[in-house]
């Protein structure tokens, strides 16, 4: 599945992979998601290691886009 959603990809996935940008983009980093099913949205809000996925995935990205300017 590919979603620009990161909160969904945490929700539904088993791992992240997170590609680098532009027409040549490849795999940047992979991130294995190890929380219990079923998931529920509302109770991981709170969750500390739903908030340290969701801190990683953040990091990437905003590094990327840094590295791309």
């Amino acid at each position: 599945m590919v979603t620009h959603d990161i909160d969904e990809a945490i929700l539904l996935g088993d791992r992240v992979i997170m590609m680098t940008n532009g027409p040549a983009a490849r795999i940047g980093d992979v991130l294995k998601i190890a929380l219990p099913r079923p998931r529920d949205r509302l109770a991981l809000a709170g969750d500390v290691q739903y908030a340290a996925y969701r801190q990683h995935l953040l990091t990437f990205l905003y590094r990327k886009q840094r590295e791309a300017r």
